[in-house]
């Protein structure tokens, strides 16, 4: 019997060695294709690239995955007690395998016969990391191993990080997923994980489990139950005490998702304009996973007031050309708050509310308001209505029916019930009629010096249209290009008080022939350069650059950076050639900074996701900011190293002609504005867009406005009527707490007493008299010389100060 026994437990020992032999080689096998764990020391996840503004407030944000890698360092200690009481409370004891855990969730898929994992933090690093998602023993075997091995390689809190900035936590909102414990945070409550309560954090540590099965508004209760368990957990772990964990309990889930997108009131065309700059430079992967901080140029509240400016022009320009008719037409049914909730709003105009009519009379309109939405996105039980006098859209009495502008005796008339259409609320509580407006325009502020784009408008609504009218319209700038043709006349002979002809000029070229006129349709006759600039003349214009040759004004056009490369034809000279708003403003700059080439920059730095500076804006060189201690040297300057690409006193002369725009000539209305000021405005063919660019020393700001699908804007629409209004608005408020600056008179100029009419020598005080400012080497004519003389005499005749005043006089173009 003893032999028997003896035999059996041979053949057991044998069979059981064959069994680990077995297992060891499949073991050993499995081991020899496992991934590389020293992977995870490189682990450079994909992280969220956050945009902010100058003053560092928050943009935009843009991933694929929403994530912010967090130190391990950086997560408070409550947050951590959650996770690990919520995976795996023996983390800091077991050697990557909880066996004990294993054991017990064994027995516990035996006795209910359901599948509880057993998976400890360091195994979902392993799979999470390293392998697939198989439910297969060939995979947990894996798991196992690598656990063991990535134990053995890093310490606890390393793999801890690693798990707590990979793990995916779902979503509040489709398309707005969670990765890591810093995004989630923001993404379910708004705030960083320092600020998270006992209860959040415990939320958080529920979610990975099965993100979509916690949803805070699909499953609230599931949720609810799964947060309690994990306080539970915290409470008996020993991480909180059984009061606060009563009080977490007790509070509600509290979710309150952060937008996604654009998150600076009016700065959405200036977001998406850096993103796509961010993309051209370092590409998409680099914008949507390489975790960059980017410091953009914009200062907020300069974006706010150019925003109002520019809704405030489009909206005078639309309302006195009538009432298009609703946004749509919906069935009011019971609900008629169900109805119009869904109908798209302008999300970036926020001072507006859609309504739908519920009575039309011919004292108003009765509207109910659209319904707002509460966190969840669910549509708000409330109604609520309002009114809108017959007085408070005024406007819509001119409506307009099939393209033609009818004249409405009544409300009734122009709106019916279901109607759906935009108000905003008065101060009494009444509303007021809006509309979106139909024409557009574009707006860039920039500091001259540096080139830094203080504040851009794409249009009214980037929400109704992303398309950005500031830098990608190409438009013609009309008149706003001459200063570029008389700033090359002043750099290559001519003098602000040179006098051209202002008359009938006809250019033959092979069968074409071009007749240009000035805007009114009068010559006026002999003028000097600043007048033809105050005034705004085309004939003199034209003559200029043809004296001088379309060559040198290409010239110039490329080197201001207005165009990349100019056609010389003739009708360029009169602002023909296509290009935008951020291009002319930047050439305006090289005017105002003394000459100097400035390069427009949407960005002022970018940091890798270390916090290295990858790209910097200002080049310009200090070699003293770097001094070790400061020992009573000099304190250190700046260094401008860009281009001198206009002479510095021809840059003051254009200047103040300029200046004379706004003084005399087609931007009057801006001498309320009390302070020195240049500009000049523009007008196209037909009228399609009107422009106008100004400048103090310190800021330069353009604008222009016209139809997407260019068409006359109508009868007199002009710069100085349309564009220097916005502006003017723009420039009270931006600088309303500054004092005003003069423009620097350059070394070496003089400044000469003329006849502003004949541009020859005067006695200061004489009436008509200017200060006009020539280069040394330079001054006013003592005779009459007219360049282009066709009306009265002869190219180039020399006339008396007595015939010259004869001549004198004419309309002119006041674009």
């Amino acid at each position: 019997m003893i032999r028997l026994i003896g035999y059996f437990f041979g053949i057991g020992t044998a069979l059981a060695l064959l069994v680990a032999a077995g297992v060891a080689v499949f073991v050993g096998n499995l081991a020899k294709d496992l991934p590389d764990y020293e992977v995870l020391a490189k682990y450079e996840p994909p992280v969220t690239t956050r945009v902010h503004a100058s003053d560092g407030a928050l943009m935009g944000e843009f991933a694929r995955e929403r994530r912010l890698y967090l130190p391990i360092q950086a997560v408070p200690d409550r947050v951590k007690a959650a996770f690990l009481s919520a995976e795996d409370k023996n983390f800091y004891k077991h050697p990557g395998i909880d066996v004990t855990g294993l054991f017990r969730a064994v027995v516990n898929n035996l006795q209910t016969g359901s599948r509880q994992g057993a998976s400890t933090i360091t195994q979902q690093v392993a799979k999470n990391f390293l392998l697939t998602k198989d439910q297969t023993y060939e995979r947990k075997i894996k798991e196992a191993i690598l656990s063991f091995r990535i134990e053995q390689a890093y310490s606890k809190d390393r793999i801890l990080e690693l798990y707590l900035n990979e793990i995916y936590f779902g979503f509040v909102y489709p398309g707005q997923g969670a990765f890591g414990i810093a995004g989630a945070a923001l993404t379910y409550f708004d705030k960083s994980v320092n600020e998270l309560t006992v209860g959040e954090a415990a939320y958080l540590a529920a979610l990975p489990k099965a993100p979509s099965n916690y949803h805070p508004y699909r499953h609230t209760q599931a949720a609810t139950e799964r947060r309690n368990w994990v306080v539970d957990q915290m409470v008996e772990n020993g991480y909180i005490s059984r009061e606060e964990g009563d009080k977490a309990k007790a509070e509600p889930l509290g979710v309150k998702p952060r937008r996604s997108g654009t998150y600076l009131f009016a700065g959405e065309y200036f977001t998406e304009e850096v993103r796509r700059e961010i993309i051209s430079r370092y590409g998409e992967n680099a914008l949507y996973e390489g975790g960059l901080s980017v410091r953009t140029t914009l200062d907020p509240q300069m974006q706010r007031i150019a925003r109002k400016a520019m809704q405030n022009g489009l909206l005078k320009y639309d309302t006195l050309r009538g009432y298009r008719g609703p946004v749509k037409t919906i069935e009011l049914g019971a609900d008629w708050g169900a109805s119009l909730g869904e109908v798209k709003a302008l999300d970036d105009v926020p001072e507006w509310q859609l309504a739908v009519v519920l009575e039309s009379s011919g004292s108003g309109l009765s509207i109910g308001l659209q319904p707002k939405r509460e966190v969840s996105g669910k549509l708000s039980d409330e109604r609520e209505t309002g009114t809108v006098s017959a007085e408070d859209m005024s406007f819509a009495m001119r409506h307009i029916v099939d393209g033609k502008r009818l004249k409405a005796n009544s409300p009734a008339d122009v709106l019916k019930t279901g109607d759906v259409v935009y108000v905003e609320k008065k101060d009494g509580g009444a509303y007021q009629l809006r509309q979106v407006p139909s024409v557009s325009g574009g707006l860039v502020a920039m500091d001259p010096h540096t080139g830094r784009v203080l504040a851009m408008v794409g249009g009214f609504s980037f929400s109704q249209s992303e398309f950005n009218r500031a830098t990608q319209a190409m438009r013609q700038p009309g008149s706003s290009f001459k200063p570029i043709v008389y700033a090359a006349a002043l750099d290559n002979g001519y003098t602000p008080a040179s006098v051209i002809m202002d008359g009938p000029i006809t250019i033959t070229s092979g069968n074409t022939v071009w007749s240009p006129k000035n805007y009114d349709g009068k010559p006026g006759g002999p003028s000097t350069l600043r007048t033809g600039i105050e005034r705004s003349r085309n004939l003199m214009t034209v003559r200029l650059a043809h004296d001088m040759g379309m060559k040198i004004v290409a010239e110039y056009a490329e080197r201001f950076g207005v165009y990349d490369h100019l056609m010389p034809y003739l009708p360029m000279a009169l602002g023909s050639g296509e290009t935008t708003v951020m291009r002319m403003v930047s050439a305006y700059s090289v005017m105002a900074n003394g000459g100097l080439q400035i390069k427009p920059s949407l960005i002022d730095r970018i940091q890798d996701r270390y916090g290295k500076t990858v790209y910097k804006h200002d080049e310009r060189g200090c070699e003293g900011c770097v001094a070790p201690e400061w020992t009573d040297q000099a304190e250190p300057e700046l260094i401008d190293n860009a281009d001198q690409v206009l002479d510095p006193m021809t840059a003051y002369q254009i200047t103040s002609m300029m200046e004379g725009v706004v003084q005399r000539g087609t931007a009057m209305t801006l001498k309320e504005l009390n302070r020195p000021l240049a500009g000049k405005t523009g007008t196209t063919n037909d009228e399609k867009d009107a422009w106008f660019i100004g400048f103090t020393p310190n800021l330069v700001v353009g604008l222009y406005l016209g139809f997407d699908q260019p068409r006359t804007l109508g009868k007199g629409s002009t710069g100085g009527g349309l564009a220097a209004p916005i502006f003017k608005e723009f420039m009270a408020e931006a600088l309303k707490d500054t004092p005003p600056v003069e423009f620097q008179v350059p070394e070496g100029m003089n400044l000469v007493a003329i006849n502003r009419k004949t541009g020859m020598r005067a006695n200061e005080g004489d009436p008509g008299t200017i200060m006009e400012a020539f280069k040394p080497g330079t001054g006013p004519a003592d005779t009459y010389w007219v360049i282009g003389m066709d009306a009265g005499g002869e190219m180039g005749e020399s006339l008396s100060p007595a015939a010259a005043g004869a001549i004198q006089g004419g309309g002119g173009g006041l674009y």
